[in-house]
């Protein structure tokens, strides 16, 4: 007796106050379907054979059949069936003998999770009607032919996306007789920007190709004087990646039923992508020590990432901002979501969201790093999700910001967005989400803040052209890169621009005011900075030029400071002081060379070979500070990729990649690593060190499997260099 209580027991759900069923987050785990539920006692004799029997299911899942051409899904590289939210697809069943309509009664069932429930839209059984509405479910019978039939099916265009499982259920006078399990049925379904019922509706074909079939993508870094570019391989088609994306929003805990939802699932992902207080993705790391991990400068798509982390559910090691946007991007674009990167130059990162970046100065006028707290990224990448926004006033959808690199939590939790990027240009950011947090980052104000012993604040100087000056991303079907600053904010000094600062400030973005602080800059002479185009491991030139506007004669004591940096502004070491005095006569301008030796800077030099220099200048007459700062990026040497005989699908060809070691030292652990998105999966390898001014090649042969324009994307890394890429375009025949 004590054995079948407990036994009893443990089938019976976990008891809970609150809900009638635990809340149901994994598509992965399922409930027990009976293959015969019945409806009471059955008669004796009966047999389930004599009724209509389901002998067979083909779901045309192969790539080249109908399903996966209609619903662009081609490309998955899943043998199960793909389809698209609100749009028809064609499965066939094989009964026992001819489907007679009169007296035969059969339906279909999708269900989803442990605990599927008609109204959470996880169990979803599907009549056969004459006709099917659009964004509807439904189902009707387009073809019939002996046993068989085929089946037209309508999904609903605001369904929960994910793996779906599938029943085919028959009605018998004493109860119901379902297919077994049988994986092979299942179903994903997926978001469809093609389908204009559906949230991410995109109308430009173009567009879509870009932002959802593309697989790989550029991204932008560098800083905004000198621009620089990188493949990525999304790779949001390759084996186990779809699985992987699912499984992300189990890890998230979003309820299947919050899954058809576009806004829920770019919240949640802005969190689980990074793994600040959920053990998410990717663990970012900006202090150059990347000890059991890979740099960020090292991968060169999501794909290894993703898996790792689906196979290990441990954070990969270890990420930037650009990796965790990479990734971001893979897994909005594979889930159906219109996605691109975005890179926003100067990025603003304001301790106290107050469009304030505080530069505090001494006595001296030199940098306080004591108490500057505030810092501008070279650049930041963040992603763009699209879709429509229900909860916000009308016009407030299309692109949206979504960020998961770690920087300031949101409601208790590391994330960002979606926030609308026309509330951010119009200054709107009373609506959600994260709006004042991205408005900074592209609209703040560098305010060069020198402190007397008395404790008051002077205002030296303030710019407020430099935070933001440039947002880009990826042309649509091209590789060059597009401006959209003007997407994010007004012309600086337009009207439209200060009437959006207002909006902002009105709706609770903190700005102080001038009138606030004493601010009288000097206004008759100009200083200006130029750094020479600077290669790894040379000497280069920086000149600082004055204007005198006036009629006076001026001397300015000059104080000139170079550090390295990491992209993220915040220094490391300052590895260059100089100070001068200057003569400025009147209405002239004079110019001062200062050079900086490779012997100053190589031995701290940080991966991304970035350099921050500061230039102040006191007026001695007046009294009055100058102030400059600028970021200097050095030239990296590339990798060369080079193919070797003629490519076509299904040969064996070899693919070599060279380097040769620029600096004036020994390059110690040196490791490779080459991927082509649906050509070749990443191969790494190891080689122990390259001497100076000697060349390192790698042949690696490999067979492409499909025919079209790909890309090979490399990198190396090493202890003392990295950030060193290549690439190259191959078009691959048809055999």
């Amino acid at each position: 007796m004590s054995e079948t209580t407990s036994t009893s027991e443990e089938n019976k759900l976990p008891l809970n106050g609150r809900r009638a069923i635990p809340p149901n987050y994994s598509n992965d785990e399922e409930n027990e379907v009976p293959e015969m539920e019945v409806f009471g006692s059955i008669p004796r004799g009966f047999n389930p054979r004599d009724y209509l029997r389901v002998v067979d299911i083909y779901m045309f899942k192969e790539p080249q059949e109908i399903n996966k051409q209609e619903h662009h899904t081609d490309k998955y590289y899943n043998p199960k069936l793909i389809v698209r939210r609100g749009q028809a697809f064609q499965i066939q069943i094989d009964f026992s003998r001819p489907y007679q309509p009169q007296s035969d009664q059969f339906w279909l069932e999708f269900l989803m999770g442990r605990y599927p429930q008609q109204n959470k839209g996880t169990y979803i059984p599907i009549l056969v009607g004459s006709a099917l509405k659009p964004g509807q479910w439904g189902a009707k019978i387009i073809h019939r032919e002996n046993n068989s039939i085929r089946l037209s099916i309508m999904s609903s265009a605001t369904c929960i996306i994910g793996k779906f499982r599938l029943y085919v259920a028959v009605l018998t006078p004493y109860g119901v007789l379902r297919t077994r399990r049988n994986s092979a049925t299942d179903t994903y379904i997926l978001f469809n920007p093609w389908c204009q019922l559906d949230a991410v509706y995109l109308d430009d074909e173009k567009e879509r190709e870009e932002y959802v079939l593309n697989d790989v993508g550029i991204v932008f870094h560098g800083n905004v004087e000198d621009v620089k570019s990188r493949s990525w391989s999304y790779g949001q088609f390759e084996e186990n990646v779809l699985d992987a994306c699912l499984f992300l929003m189990d890890k998230a805990e979003l309820e299947l039923s919050g899954r058809g939802n576009p806004i829920k699932i770019c919240r949640v992902a802005s969190a689980v992508i990074n793994s600040r207080d959920d053990d998410g993705v990717i663990a970012g790391s900006w202090n150059n020590s990347y000890d059991y991990g890979v740099a960020p400068s090292a991968w060169t798509g999501s794909v290894d990432i993703l898996l790792e982390y689906y196979s290990s559910k441990q954070p990969v090691r270890y990420g930037q901002c650009w990796v965790f946007a990479g990734v971001f991007n893979t897994f909005l674009r594979c889930l159906g979501i219109p996605a691109r990167l975005i890179t926003n130059y100067s990025s603003a990162h304001d301790n106290n969201a107050n469009l304030r970046m505080d530069f505090f100065l001494d006595d001296e006028g030199k940098v306080d790093t004591r108490l500057t707290k505030d810092s501008v990224w070279n650049y930041h990448c963040w992603n763009e999700a699209w879709m429509t926004r229900p909860d916000l006033p009308v016009g407030f959808g299309g692109w949206q910001v979504v960020d998961g690199t770690p920087q300031e939590t949101s409601d208790g939790m590391y994330r960002c967005g979606p926030a609308s990027v026309q509330a951010i240009k119009h200054g709107h950011v009373c609506f959600q989400f994260d709006a004042p947090f991205v408005y900074a980052e592209v609209n703040s104000d560098i305010f060069y803040t020198r402190m007397e012993k008395n404790g008051t604040q002077v205002v030296e100087n303030i710019d407020t052209t430099r935070i933001g000056q440039l947002i880009v991303t990826k042309e649509v079907g091209g590789d060059g890169m597009v401006d959209i600053t003007e997407e994010y904010k007004f012309r600086e000094g337009s009207d439209e621009e200060r009437l959006a600062l207002e909006t902002a400030v009105m709706y609770g973005v903190k700005k102080q005011s001038i009138q606030d602080t004493t601010y009288q800059p000097q206004t008759d002479v100009d200083m200006d900075f130029q750094a020479q185009k600077a290669v790894l491991g040379n000497d280069f030139k920086v000149t600082i030029t004055f204007r005198n506007k006036s009629r006076n004669s001026y001397t300015a004591t000059t104080y000139f400071s170079g550090n390295i940096v990491f992209y993220t502004g915040v220094p490391k070491r300052e590895f260059k002081k100089h100070s001068f005095s200057a003569k400025l006569e009147p209405s002239s301008s004079s110019s001062f060379d200062i050079v900086i030796k490779s012997s100053e800077y190589m031995r701290d030099l940080l991966e991304q070979a970035s350099f921050h220099f500061f230039v102040t200048a006191r007026i001695n007459e007046t009294g009055k500070i100058l102030a400059v700062q600028k970021a200097v990026m050095l030239e990296i040497p590339a990798l060369r990729i080079k193919t070797k005989g003629e490519l076509v699908a299904g040969k064996e060809t070899s693919v070599i990649v060279e380097f040769t070691n620029p600096l004036k030292q020994t390059l110690e652990n040196v490791t490779l690593r080459l991927e082509g998105p649906g050509m070749l999966r990443t191969i790494k390898k190891q080689f122990g060190r390259i001497p100076m001014n000697s060349t390192l090649t790698w042949e690696v042969k490999f067979t492409p499997m499909r025919a079209g324009l790909r890309k090979l994307i490399a990198s190396l890394n090493s202890d003392t260099l990295r950030h060193v890429y290549g690439e190259l375009n191959v078009q691959i025949q048809k055999p």
